[in-house]
């Protein structure tokens, strides 16, 4: 059950991206009618919510204070390491990305007034010292749920209390000298609000069915905010910072990324770029396909980032039914965007079970560590066709469809044994849409200890491939030495690909059309069957 809810095109023309607030069809600029009556100073620090429209955070500065100072912190601990097994907390492709972001919202922000401060470091220690130089009587941010990200909401807080006792020399003290700088934060990342569901997060249903159904019928989605046009003044500030290239966080784009975007599978960061798409019509025919730009909404690294807001999304989808049509495709639009909801109201509940071996249930299971059939699973050199294709697209993309997440989980987990912890970091490290309530939730629930009740989930590869990609197309494209073998044989190659790493759970290495089946495949089947029709079961 992978959540993945991209939305994006291949990268635009820089004169694309400047043009398409204006020209995107029926979207209107949107406008604010009411008087600003705040005074002073504030802060709005930019964290994973890189956008414009729909900004509460942006809206509550504007409307609390003369002028805005836009902050976003580079946070060298997002560039460590994870927290088990070492790998790279962001990967080069997603720190691309979030430099495109960054450069989009610079420019947007600047069409409003306003300009975006770069810096360098942990917020606790950036912002304060702003605040003080600034006079800042307000820092605003969105909140978070998860561990680490709270812990920083808790320090950056805790230090602003104490700017006025800790004033260098020779920086002005403009602050409220009782209370310091508040920090106020703000929901602004489901389409639910917290506040309007029917239960605490606490008494969160186990079961995401009774969630759905609870929050279809008792709660109501608030609409966007309205940001005004023009957002400024900013204070005068000396030197904004430079966006840094990602040569200069450590990282480096592999070369042979270049060589796989005809299929239209890169993507371009930034609000302007989310804005361009329009592929409701077709999502539900296209929402399991694994091959092209065009097979999924691809909403999910713009969600992720925060340069489209899921309330945006879902005003967009009313819109279009109201002007189009309502259909099946807008339907599992809005069903996929609860179950985003859904992960991270459950983060709330769960709280750090949801990075433990045994998860939120602390399920005991004796996993493996073998370094040699994980290297194999990541680098996409497993011996089944299907798995290292879907692993090489996200080595090369930082991209895998819906489809491709629950197979490669479930041979991790299933066929190979493998902590599930491995897999959902290095998803960690590689994926464009990755945040911590998805992913990990996600895994979970693929490897059987979420808090879903059902277990065992398992994925054939000969079942998936006939029905996902019965031409090869997918894992020819991604392995190009199959493309000269017949469509038939491109997902069981034989003598002509490497060796499997390991046998599968429940034999059945090729396609059959037999009526005689063994009651491992019978099991399979069942479970698949089981898993198809629990409606939300793809990951991320």
């Amino acid at each position: 059950m992978w959540r993945t809810f991209y939305f994006g095109p291949g990268r635009p023309k820089e004169k694309h991206i400047t043009a398409l607030l204006i020209n995107l069809p029926g979207y209107q600029a949107p406008t604010f009618d009411g008087q600003r009556k705040g005074k002073g100073v504030s802060i709005v620090w930019f964290r994973n919510d890189l956008r414009i429209l729909d900004n509460e955070v942006l809206f509550k500065a504007w409307a609390s204070s003369e002028a805005v100072l836009p902050v976003y912190c580079l946070d060298p601990r997002l560039f460590a390491t994870t927290h088990y097994f070492g790998f790279p907390k962001t990967g080069a492709l997603r720190a691309q990305f979030v430099v495109e972001c960054l450069i989009d919202l610079k420019r947007s922000l600047m069409k409003r007034g306003l300009n975006l401060l770069i810096q360098q470091g942990k917020p606790e220690q950036i912002l304060p010292i702003l605040a003080k130089t600034y006079g800042a009587h307000t820092v605003y941010a969105q909140k978070e749920t998860c561990s680490e990200e709270v812990n920083v909401e808790r320090l950056v807080s805790k230090n602003l209390k104490k700017i006025m006792e800790q004033s260098p020399e020779g920086i002005s003290n403009k602050c409220n000298p009782t209370n310091g700088t508040k920090l106020e934060l703000t929901w602004g990342c489901s389409m639910y609000h917290i506040d309007d569901l029917p239960f605490s997060c606490t008494s969160l249903p186990d079961v995401y069915t009774q969630f759905r159904k609870s929050v279809e019928s008792k709660s109501v989605i608030r609409s966007c905010i309205k940001v005004p046009a023009s957002l400024g003044p900013a204070p005068s500030v000396e030197d904004w910072g430079c966006i840094p290239e990602i040569s200069s966080l450590g990282l480096q784009m592999e070369k042979a990324r270049c060589r796989f975007v005809s299929k239209g599978m890169a993507f371009a960061g930034g609000e302007s770029a989310a804005l361009s798409r329009d592929l409701l019509r077709t999502y539900k025919v296209t929402r399991n396909g694994m091959l092209g730009p065009d097979y999924s909404t691809k909403f999910s690294p713009w969600l992720a980032s925060g340069s489209l807001s899921p309330r945006f999304i879902y005003e967009e989808v009313k819109r279009y039914e109201k002007q189009r049509e309502s259909n099946d495709s807008t339907y599992w639009v809005l069903f996929e965007l609860i179950w985003r909801d859904y992960f991270r109201f459950l983060s709330i509940k769960q709280e750090n079970s949801l990075f433990h071996a045994g998860g939120p249930r602390n399920v005991q299971t004796n996993w493996s560590l073998d370094q040699g059939l994980f290297d194999a699973w990541r680098n996409g050199r497993t011996g089944y066709p299907l798995v290292d294709a879907n692993m090489r697209e996200l080595l090369t993309t930082g991209f895998m469809s819906n489809r491709g997440r629950q197979i490669v989980c479930s041979f991790l987990v299933r066929d190979m044994g493998i902590d599930w912890r491995m897999g959902a970091e290095w998803f960690e490290t590689c994926l464009l849409d990755y945040d911590p309530c998805s992913n990990y939730g996600n895994w979970t629930y693929g490897a059987g200890v979420g808090n879903d009740p059902r277990e065992d989930r398992y994925f054939s590869i000969p079942k998936q491939a006939q029905n996902y990609d019965p031409d090869g197309e997918f894992v020819s494209y991604w392995l190009p030495q199959l493309r000269a073998l017949p469509k038939e044989k491109r997902h069981f190659p034989g003598m002509s690909y490497i060796k499997p790493v390991v046998p599968l759970k429940f034999g059945n290495t090729k396609p059959t059309n037999s009526r005689t089946t063994t009651s491992g495949t019978r099991r399979v089947a069942i479970e698949e069957n089981k898993w198809r029709n629990h409606k939300g079961n793809r990951m991320q």
